[in-house]
């Protein structure tokens, strides 16, 4: 029986009618709607005809995460008095309960990428509503493009919403096609906000590392939670081992602990979302708390301001989750878990004058995360490059580049960078296509069960608890009786089914199957031992296992999970598998390059043959006779990195180049851009003949840079016979001395004693600039500096003169400077000549 009651108290009904009309105009919406409105479940039901007149239509709800999936299905079948898989079912990863009178499907975004890819048309459906859009991960914007190429292409029947709690309206609005915006109001109770930062300092997080003294504190403010306020306490940290953590500083509370996370038991999911029983309950959650489920009972949010986001090296191959400041979006989310059902409070663990210094919105995940599973749906629908699709953002082009390149390499796209049949294989098997093609090729090697352990193991990373080493926690998940242990078997019997392993893996060891999978899951990421438990992977990165680690002692390593801490050297290993030089060379030797390398190392050029296997030399041996233009190269590329300071220099050659710099700046061209990013940029113009007859930094000092300087003097105009006029080396003053001019500031300097200046009435110009006029006493030190003499003799001579008369009574000082001649001596002197 339909719990009618139920859904007449669900605010969102209000907008149901604005939404309907929305659809019949335009085909496409964007709803806005707070948390606890009922925009997951009313709306699903009444655009499939569900709860009211209507015909009935097939409606598909895509949500972020499948704990989502499963409690929103769950949540519309109680609603309706049935169970999931009537007329209300879901479909995530490894779990399907949907039944032939199914009309509305609950489904991943994941899952949903893979059914377009099948079937573009989505035979059937009528409407899709993308939920919870406003977290911008790369699933949903990627399934909204595909589905507006959908409409416009073969299906503008095909109804869309973007649904969220708090979003971009009018950025959604635009990407549909300037869609219709419904808002509806809540019903959100007020909330008090309690600032709890810790008394001490903490450490900010780093890669995946919180301080353990911020846990500590959150932990302390949960039980000043229980104590404060009444009803159930909902706490958000960054991941599962922080929860545990959490929790097992929780012992003892008078409150029963549970924990809610993407890897918890569908069963403690279930518990959670069900409500108490009587028990006071603390809630330790992920940010998949946030948005799409309601936890019942909850009064108090305690907030620890942390949450977990992807991010990519791209330069070194390492992708991973890393521990940030929550934005100001999520903690307003956050906090309005403790409004669902009455007035709450939140704890905030960070001071209030940090808040405005947080991001308004998370990252959008396009801008953060490895691309290459994105960039492998995007070939396989026909867009290689992504340039078509509708996205809210672009994905940045290195990412992208990054992620063709690792496509290229695993055979998933071709030179062209359009999909392969492989790469169609392997975007339909529901992993990352590093896993995809570890799947692939290592079932042919070793068969399809063993492949599907090791693969199982890396797309959802085992328990701390399990170590380090990928062998033995193999062999941990296989006797597991956990809830990681269940999900790994689960996945286990759904890749084994997916492909056919002609190999055997009888014949190998734990130890040789998983280093083989996993080498071939993460090529570049094969590291080989250097010394004292530190390795070097094929990519270039560093990387060092933990202390304690049994990997510390092998020869070679398949690196699956490293991160790289703030300021550190190295990555840290965090899960690999040992191997030996055939795995290694057998899984990428796609690297393997073999050849002359001439190079500039430690200030020397170095010719070596070499076998290199990436970064990692595996031999190498002098070379005698290095190419000519290979040594060049190396001698350029001393430069760039030592500077030009190899080259001979004197005075006047510096004073040359500061010339034509002046000139450069003040004439343009033909005079010549002498900066040490112009001049290495082409050496062709002025280095030669020396640069090709040098063989090492010797030479390089032998190379006179004066001469190679005026090679790029505009000779062919004629222009370089004025170097002189326009910059001249010295100026001549009254006195008859040649004073030089310095060109390393602004404006020329000429230092000059003020007695050589005397009536001189302008100041001396350089190709049309005055000259800085620096004037010094008879003694040499700075007096008075000016650009305009002729002010100075009307201005400030006067006060100068007061002061120098004094000092150097001996040298003439007249009232009038105009009157006497320029000299360079004393009144004695003159008064002898």
């Amino acid at each position: 029986m339909i719990r009618t009651e139920a859904l007449d108290r669900l605010p969102v009904r209000t907008a149901v009618p604005a939404l309907r009309r929305a659809l019949d105009d335009r085909g496409v919406a964007v709803l806005c709607a707070p948390p606890g409105t009922g925009k997951t479940t009313l709306v699903p039901l009444v655009l499939a005809g569900l709860t009211g007149r209507g015909p009935v239509r097939r409606v598909v709800v895509a949500e972020p995460r499948r704990i989502a999936a499963r409690a929103a299905a769950r949540r519309m079948a109680w609603l309706l008095g049935e169970r999931p898989g009537e007329r209300v079912g879901f479909t995530v990863r490894g779990e399907r309960v949907v039944g032939r009178e199914t009309v509305v499907e609950v489904v991943t975004t994941g899952v949903l990428l893979q059914r377009l890819q099948r079937d573009q048309e989505l035979a059937g459906v009528d409407a899709v509503i993308i939920d919870e859009c406003h977290e911008r991960h790369l699933d949903a914007d990627t399934v909204a493009a595909f589905l507006l190429d959908v409409r416009e292409a073969i299906r503008p029947d095909l109804r869309l919403v973007a649904a969220s709690a708090t979003t971009d309206a009018e950025g959604w609005a635009r990407l549909l096609g300037d869609a219709p915006v419904v808002e509806a109001e809540g019903v959100a109770y007020p909330v008090e906000v309690l600032w709890a930062p810790p008394v001490r300092p903490v450490k900010p997080p780093h890669g995946m590392r919180v301080d353990p003294a911020l846990l500590t504190h959150v932990a302390a403010t949960v039980r000043r939670a229980l104590a404060e306020r009444e009803g159930d306490v909902l706490c958000f940290l960054p991941g599962v081992g922080e929860i545990g953590r959490v929790a097992g500083q929780l012992a003892g509370v008078d409150a029963e602990v549970l924990q809610v996370h993407g890897r918890a038991p569908a069963a403690v999911q279930d518990a959670v979302l069900a409500g108490s029983s009587g028990t006071r309950r603390v809630v330790l959650a992920t940010s998949v708390a946030e948005s799409s489920l309601t936890v019942p009972g909850v009064r108090v949010v305690v907030d620890s301001g942390l949450a977990r986001e992807p991010r990519t090296d791209h330069a070194r191959g390492l992708s991973a989750l890393s521990t940030v400041r929550a934005s100001r979006a999520a903690g307003r989310q956050r906090a309005g878990r403790a409004g669902r059902e009455a007035p709450g409070a939140v704890y905030r663990c960070w001071d209030q004058a940090e808040d405005g210094r947080l991001a308004r919105f998370p990252a959008p995940e396009i801008k953060v995360a490895d691309l290459a599973a994105f960039a492998l749906q995007a070939a396989c629908w026909g867009d290689p490059d992504a340039s078509s699709l509708a996205l809210l953002d672009p994905p940045p082009a290195g990412a992208i580049g990054a992620a063709r390149e690792v496509l290229a390499a695993i055979g998933a796209v071709g030179a062209d960078g359009r999909v392969t049949g492989r790469g169609v294989r392997m975007s339909r098997l529901g992993l990352h296509p590093r896993l995809a093609r570890a799947l692939l090729d290592g079932a042919a090697e070793v068969g399809a069960r063993r492949a599907a352990e090791v693969v199982a193991l890396l797309s959802e990373e085992p328990p701390r608890e399990y170590g380090d080493d990928l062998a033995a926690a193999l062999r941990a998940a296989r006797r597991g009786q956990d809830g990681y242990a269940a999900r790994w078997k689960q996945e286990v019997r759904r890749l084994s089914a997916q492909v056919d392993g002609a190999g055997s893996g009888e014949a190998r060891s734990d130890d040789a199957v998983v280093g083989l999978v996993a080498a071939l899951a993460f090529p570049e990421r094969v590291a080989r031992a250097r010394g004292d438990g530190a390795f070097l992977m094929v990519s270039g990165t560093g990387a060092e296992p933990r202390d304690a680690s049994r990997l510390r002692g092998a020869p070679w390593l398949a690196v699956a999970v490293a991160d790289r801490p703030a300021h550190a050297v190295s990555a840290r290993v965090r899960l690999a598998a040992v191997v030996d030089e055939g795995t290694a060379l057998l899984a990428a030797g796609h690297l393997r390059v073999r050849g002359e390398e001439v190079r500039w190392v430690d200030g020397e050029v170095v010719a070596r043959s070499v076998d290199r296997l990436g970064a990692v030399e595996l031999a190498v041996r002098p070379l005698k006779q290095p190419d000519p233009e290979l040594v060049r190269g190396a001698l350029v590329e001393g430069l760039r990195r030592e500077g030009l300071g190899l080259l001979r220099w004197n005075r006047e050659t510096e004073q040359l180049r500061l010339r034509l710099a002046f000139l450069h700046r003040v004439r343009g061209a033909p005079w010549p851009d002498v900066s040490d990013g112009a001049l290495l940029a082409d050496p062709d113009a002025w280095l030669e003949p020396e640069l090709s007859r040098a063989r090492r930094r010797f030479d390089l000092g032998r190379i006179d840079a004066g001469q190679a300087l005026r090679r790029l003097l505009p000779w062919a105009s004629g222009e370089a016979g004025r170097l002189d006029e326009l910059a001249p080396e010295r100026i001549e003053v009254p006195s008859g001395s040649r004073i030089r001019v310095e060109y390393g500031g602004e404006q020329p300097v000429l230092a000059v004693k003020l007695q050589e200046l005397f009536g001189l009435a302008e100041t001396p110009r350089v190709a049309g600039v005055p000259v800085l006029v620096h004037l010094l006493s008879p003694a040499g030190r700075p007096a008075a500096v000016t650009a305009d003499l002729a002010s100075f003799w009307r201005e400030g001579y006067k006060a100068v003169r007061a002061e120098l008369r004094g000092r150097y009574p001996r040298h003439p000082w007249p009232e009038d400077p105009a009157t006497v001649p320029a000299t360079r001596f004393t009144s004695a002197r003159l008064r002898r000549s």
